[in-house]
């Protein structure tokens, strides 16, 4: 029950996400004297709709995205332009590209009014404008990741390990025999910490004389104390009690920043786990972290087509899937259903739930200012290169070239959308066989 309840949280937060994309090209495209016809979200058959002004708003039945429709995106073609190069579809790839090139030139004409759209119509406003128009769509997903980070961040917190005792372990069990079982068996060397009467809630003041600041510094002393005694001052119900730990040797998994096993190590333990209080991030350090993700996310965005082959292995070779792997709306709705159904506390759930919510806006903003069409960033292309020939036209005294004729780039939108539905069908089929598992 807690799952599917996560899978709906998820599916409204994208729905709101896809939303206010779209509202972001709305309202300039309106601020502007676009004439917009439609402002759907979602696909396919129409649920509801309903009509204000010269707008129908409405809600389709697959919310796997949303559009709104301005007249004009596609300029009419010159008076007296000629082709270059075949004429018929039937000759040669040239002739099909071209007919793909008038054909959306059409359909799109054909929602335009005369007298109604003059200059009204997309394509005539300044580039600069019409930049804003597409950028405002990626730019509102990129404003609720920043949001929906400084909730986290700076709201909640982040979890911090701090020198306060969570737990102390009753034996000592390797990394090796830890692949096999996770409970005690005679013959595993008894937690130090144990045997010494730690109890959670116990607070390290020092180690060996030198005051402890925090885990990490903690955990590098002892990790470094195989084998040896240390002496240990920690402070329970503000009293300061001292004892004398042996440091056990053991062998220690190591992990890379996905959270991904990259080697072992050999280290000293005494059989102690920290609290991870959450400790709220100076509003500085949570642009800086903001930033990090972005610069992360950008990397993950690009290195999608070669992780294409690792997806694919995940489908049929039945290994364990990468972590790294491409995850589409399905598998993110499930691991949303995964983050409530955790026996952890409320706190948790809720900065993992906005961790992913805010991950997933900052993908969008991502993926959508790619350049190439059907994407923002194509639209955003267009409208630079235009820019740019005017500049140039204007330095060198030369006549308007006019607007940059995006039907031109119509078999290339085909060619894109074409290999997105795949990449969407690969990872719905990956989310369903053989989906991330981010929690055990």
């Amino acid at each position: 029950m807690l799952i599917a309840i996560g899978v709906i949280l998820f599916v409204l937060g994208l729905l709101l996400s896809i939303a206010l994309h779209e509202l972001g090209h709305l309202t300039f495209a309106k601020l502007f004297n676009v004439r917009t016809t439609q402002y759907m979200i979602g696909f396919g058959r129409t649920l509801f709709s309903r009509r204000r002004g010269e707008t129908e708003y409405g809600l389709k039945a697959i919310p796997l995205g949303g559009y709104i429709r301005m007249v004009g995106m596609v300029p009419p073609a010159r008076v007296g332009a000629r082709f270059r190069g075949p004429t018929t579809t039937a000759v040669s790839p040239f002739g099909l590209f071209r007919q793909i090139a008038e054909d959306s030139r059409t359909n799109d004409r054909a929602a335009v009014i005369d007298g109604v759209d003059d200059g009204r119509q997309f394509y005539q406003l300044h580039p600069f404008k019409r930049i804003v128009i597409m950028f405002a769509g990626p730019f509102m997903n990129l404003a609720i990741a920043v949001v929906l980070f400084g909730i986290l961040l700076v709201g909640i917190g982040v979890p911090t390990a701090v020198p306060t005792v969570a737990a102390a372990s009753e034996c000592i069990i390797s990394a090796e025999t830890a692949q096999t079982r996770t409970d005690c068996e005679p013959g595993d060397p008894a937690a130090p910490a144990k045997v010494a009467g730690l109890q959670p809630g116990d607070r390290f003041v020092s180690l060996d004389g030198v005051p402890v600041q925090d885990w990490d510094q903690l955990r590098a002393v002892i990790a470094a104390s195989a084998g040896k005694t240390v002496s240990v001052v920690y402070e329970r119900d503000g009293q300061q009690l001292t004892s004398q730990i042996p440091v056990i040797q053991t062998v220690r998994n190591v992990y890379d920043d996905q959270g991904k096993v990259t080697g072992q190590e050999t280290v000293g333990v005494i059989g102690v786990s920290p609290q991870m209080p959450y400790i709220s991030q100076s509003p500085v350090a949570a642009l800086q972290t903001t930033g990090a993700f972005i610069g992360r996310a950008a990397t993950a965005v690009v290195q999608i087509p070669s992780r294409i082959p690792a997806l694919w292995d995940a489908i049929f070779s039945g290994q364990e899937r990468d972590l790294n792997t491409p995850v589409g709306i399905v598998g993110a709705g499930r691991i949303s259903g995964e983050i409530l159904d955790l026996d952890t506390t409320a706190k948790d759930k809720l900065a993992l739930f906005l961790q992913l919510l805010a991950g997933f806006n900052m993908s969008l903003f991502l993926i959508n200012l790619l350049p190439l069409l059907p994407l923002d960033g194509g639209h955003i292309l267009g409208a630079v290169i235009e820019w740019i020939r005017r500049g140039f036209a204007r330095i060198a005294r030369r006549p308007d070239p006019g607007p940059f004729d995006v039907a031109k780039l119509m078999p290339v939108a085909y060619v894109v959308a074409l290999l997105f539905v795949g990449l969407t069908a690969l990872t719905f089929v990956a989310d369903v066989v053989n989906p991330v598992k981010l929690f055990g």
